[in-house]
């Protein structure tokens, strides 16, 4: 990419579409187009398609999506599947339609079969199997995604890379307790019981292991693998922790470690993950941030944002 290239963002209000364009806007990238669900629903072919071709961008990269968390995807199923593979279609169409020289897609490390073919994950295994059953709907919706590029490549020569994202968390995430993902349903559950003064219930038991990144992190990564990579990537910091690790660090960061209980009656979700992320590394990858410094700026942002809302 260039400068001056015309570089097309969506959810660019979400986590990790806000983490790309300020990491594009640091790097000397001037013309970006930045596409929020108040500039375009995505859901729309017709919208989607006009946008496009109002932008005319060069470079695209997706990062929109209805995400949930394990309860989320759980409870909505179907409008999750929905309204991803109408996402997903439309923008790959639409980048197609207008020329882009190459989409960077954000994917999910849920598009894995469970239980999982082998150990760490490698791209090829993806279509070995059928997802977890939490979020089996969310998982084939980006299936959908990756097997389109493919398509699309074939029958077009449309240019791409697929991140397959493990546990990504920041500022501008969804925190939402019951339907967000785990790292921001916990800082807002920490952030509730400080304010409550009361305690942390926190789901399942802690054993289920992942990978997590902050997505200043993320960011650089996608970035990476635009320039550099082709296909299905996975995309992580090779730290693989437990979710009862996390708890911990972020009991430690608010001071707040006699506060937690944990509900094991509710769901732990896939008990181990962890990804092969030679792709990645090959293009230079390696993340600034550790889990706990990511956490403590999400926590501070949280605070910040959370306690500038009440005052207003």
């Amino acid at each position: 990419m260039k400068p001056d290239d015309r570089i097309l963002i969506t959810g660019a209000q979400g986590l990790v579409g806000s983490a790309v364009a300020n990491h594009l806007r640091q790097a000397g990238y001037a013309n970006l187009i930045e596409v929020g669900r108040d500039t375009c629903d995505l859901t729309d072919t017709a919208a989607t398609i006009a946008a496009f071709e109002r932008a005319r961008p060069d470079y695209v990269f997706h990062a929109a999506a209805r995400v949930y968390g394990i309860m989320g995807n759980l409870k909505n199923k179907a409008l999750s599947f929905f309204d991803n593979v109408m996402i997903n279609t439309n923008v790959v169409e639409a980048s197609h339609r207008v020329g882009v020289k190459k989409i960077a897609a954000m994917g999910t490390g849920a598009v894995y079969p469970y239980p999982s073919p082998g150990l760490p994950l490698r791209e090829e295994m993806i279509f070995l199997g059928k997802p977890h059953p939490a979020e089996d709907s969310y998982a084939q919706a980006k299936r959908a995604m990756l097997a389109m590029l493919q398509a699309y490549e074939e029958s077009y020569g449309i240019e791409w890379v697929y991140l397959v994202s493990c546990n990504l968390f920041g500022p501008r995430d969804k925190f939402d307790t019951e339907f967000g993902h785990v790292v921001p349903s916990l800082i807002k559950k920490f952030h509730d019981a400080r304010q409550d003064r009361g305690k942390v219930t926190i789901w399942g038991d802690g054993s289920a292991q992942r990978d997590f990144l902050y997505v200043k992190d993320a960011a650089l990564a996608i970035c990476l693998a635009m320039e550099n990579c082709h296909g299905a990537v996975n995309m992580g910091s090779s730290q693989v922790l437990r979710i009862r690790d996390i708890v911990d660090m972020i009991a430690d960061i608010t001071g707040m470690a006699d506060r937690l209980v944990w509900d094991a009656s509710k769901p732990n979700g896939q008990d181990y993950r962890a990804y092969d992320l030679s792709k990645l590394e090959a293009a230079g990858f390696k993340p600034a941030y550790s889990i706990r410094g990511g956490l403590e700026e999400t926590w501070a942002w949280y605070c910040r944002h959370t306690e500038a809302s009440q005052a207003r």
